[in-house]
């Protein structure tokens, strides 16, 4: 498709809640916005690096960006994510449909979960769940990976406090060795949470072969799969992938990858980084066209103090929907 224009800027945003990760504090985000037009028709974009995973920084994104659509480079995967989404949200407004009506609907709603980052105390991490189950949210990611016996006693203390009123996930984003799996699949099933993320750093995929099939259906892996390639390499290592548009480059690759895991029997969960609900709503509408589709994790709009975007879905108690407009039925506040 010809484009009539082309246009790209920056906005940063902070955090409503700063939080804590395994490897990183994050306070603050900049966002990349891509526009593009054709026939009377308007796409949006949003970019939101993820460094630490990517080693893509932002200054490289908007560098990117600033190329036009045809000229950035595989290193920069949410650059190349804020184009596709574009792309792909103007050729579903010219087609006169939703993006996932065009791409082949299998889903119509979902759940989310909700992330709590990792605190100084038990208490602050019991007062935040409290917060989100008054939301109406009924499932939580909860963020581990700087200690392990902390990690153990605030998982107990939220399994104790909720009961079975709440569905838990942990993600441990790499903090661990291969040494301390044992103990992590045994907190899964004394403690009946769903599933683990990324509990290794990529270099030590290798170290999860060990593990038994049904160890490996509730295991995650997100940092380790960044591309399709990555894909068909991991398909043996565990029974969940976490995509992300930010980390593989857009809907495109993002739907190879969900093809990969439908070919091989893996479940999905759809990750995103702290970024716009252009993002959320592109992966929300690949999310529901991929049958493979179980989990998703679309929570990063979410944290931000400001969004310069509206409409593209809906949160009630937790569970998603698309609104049903053209494209990926966003606006921009201030178009």
């Amino acid at each position: 498709m010809k484009l009539d224009s082309y246009e790209t800027w920056t906005e940063h945003v902070p955090l409503t809640r700063p939080y804590t990760v395994a490897y990183e504090r994050i306070e603050s985000v900049e966002l990349d916005f891509v526009r593009v037009r054709a026939g009377g028709h308007t796409g949006l974009g949003c970019a939101s690096p993820i460094q630490s995973v990517t080693g893509e920084s932002f200054a490289e994104c908007r560098a990117a960006l600033a190329k036009g659509p045809e000229g950035i480079p595989e290193r920069c995967p949410a650059a190349r994510a804020a184009v596709d989404m574009a792309l792909h949200d103007l050729r579903a407004r010219t087609a006169g449909k939703p993006l996932v009506e065009l791409l082949g609907r299998a889903h119509t709603e979902l759940a989310t979960s909700i992330t709590i980052g990792i605190k100084d105390s038990a208490e602050e991490v019991l007062a935040e769940a409290e917060e989100y189950r008054g939301r109406g949210f009924r499932i939580l990611k909860v963020k581990i990976g700087l200690a392990l016996e902390e990690d153990i006693e605030r998982l107990r203390k939220l399994r104790e406090r909720f009961g079975t009123q709440m569905r838990l996930r942990i993600d441990a984003n790499q903090g661990y060795r291969a040494a301390d799996l044992p103990r992590l699949f045994a907190l899964l099933d004394e403690l009946e949470i769903e599933f683990m993320e990324q509990p290794l750093p990529p270099a030590r995929n290798g170290d999860l072969r060990s593990i038994s099939p049904a160890q490996r259906a509730r295991l995650a892996l997100d940092e380790s799969l960044l591309s399709p390639a990555d894909a068909e390499r991991l398909v043996p290592l565990c029974g969940i992938f976490n995509i992300k548009l930010m980390k593989c480059g857009g809907v495109t690759p993002a739907l190879a990858i969900a093809r990969t895991a439908a070919a091989h029997g893996l479940a999905l969960m759809w990750g995103c980084s702290d970024e716009s609900r252009i993002g959320i709503a592109a992966a929300l509408h690949a999310a529901f066209a991929s049958p493979a589709t179980k989990y998703l994790d679309l929570d990063g709009h979410l944290d931000l103090a400001r969004d310069p975007a509206r409409g593209g879905f809906t949160i009630e108690d937790g569970v998603m929907r698309l609104t049903g407009k053209l494209g990926l039925g966003v606006e921009l506040e201030n178009p």
